[in-house]
């Protein structure tokens, strides 16, 4: 057993979120017992998540992607309503980490998808906060179809590839999530191939003209890990259970 208080602090200093500039709080979003034994970690807090926490007897829920997003509408109304309803009724907290959870260096989403993939850090890359995206190389050289390959057998889920480069690759730059954006920010680093969760439409043109590979490999399948990691992480420090609940998203 923890103290609410307790976990959200060691987390917060773990994670260092006074570093970064986001786009919606990070740590506490919704407070419920002070004394936690029992979390539930997902990718987004989802009505369906939210009900599978209850059934498991949850404190707390461990999200990448939370709530009270900059630009949201404020009034607490519809989805918003029921979703708030279920956490505050049931007295379970809900904690979510955005970009810090990104960023981590062991316990981040682009940290942790290096290790599945078998990608070696070298330097970080992208954004006006603390750089998130990640670049490194494969242990040898490999066919761009046999990478593809491999990263949609490791995340269980197809990509969308835009062949626009080498046919034998090993550099590669990454982000998960929706930052297709920073595709020129990886042509740049002259790597062979960029890896990122979503794709835009302008991005396949800057693809091709650029001569880069670019891989859409899912934005919930990339960002699954993180939180896994920092759950795990957390049961082991505090002694309490954790529980990782995936709720499938093909995007």
């Amino acid at each position: 057993m923890v103290q609410l208080i307790e976990l959200l602090n060691y987390t917060d200093n773990l994670l260092e979120v006074e570093r970064f500039r986001d786009y919606c709080p990070n740590g506490l979003q919704v407070e419920g017992r002070d004394q936690l034994t029992k979390i539930v970690s997902g990718v987004t807090a989802s009505q369906a998540l939210l009900e599978r926490a209850v059934a498991a007897r949850a404190d707390a829920i461990l999200v990448h992607h939370g709530y009270f997003w900059k630009g949201e509408d404020p009034c607490i109304t519809g989805i918003k309503y029921r979703r708030l309803r279920c956490l505050l009724e049931n007295q379970i907290s809900l904690i979510g980490y955005h970009l810090p959870l990104d960023a981590h260096p062991v316990y981040g989403n682009n940290a942790q998808l290096a290790g599945r993939l078998g990608l070696s850090i070298e330097g970080r890359f992208g954004g006006d906060t603390p750089a998130i995206g990640m670049y490194g190389r494969l242990p040898q050289a490999t066919p761009i179809a046999d990478f593809v390959a491999h990263t949609e057998a490791v995340l269980g889920q197809t990509s969308l590839h835009i062949a626009a480069g080498l046919e034998i690759i090993q550099s590669v730059a990454w982000c998960s999530g929706a930052a297709q954006s920073y595709i020129e920010k990886a042509v740049s680093l002259g790597v062979d191939a960029y890896l990122t969760g979503e794709v835009s439409e302008q991005t396949v043109h800057i693809a091709r003209e650029s001569g880069i590979h670019f891989i859409a490999a899912g934005h919930h399948a990339t960002e699954r890990y993180g939180v896994q990691a920092l759950g795990e992480h957390l049961s082991q420090q505090f002694d309490i259970e954790h529980i990782y609940i995936d709720i499938p998203n093909p995007v």
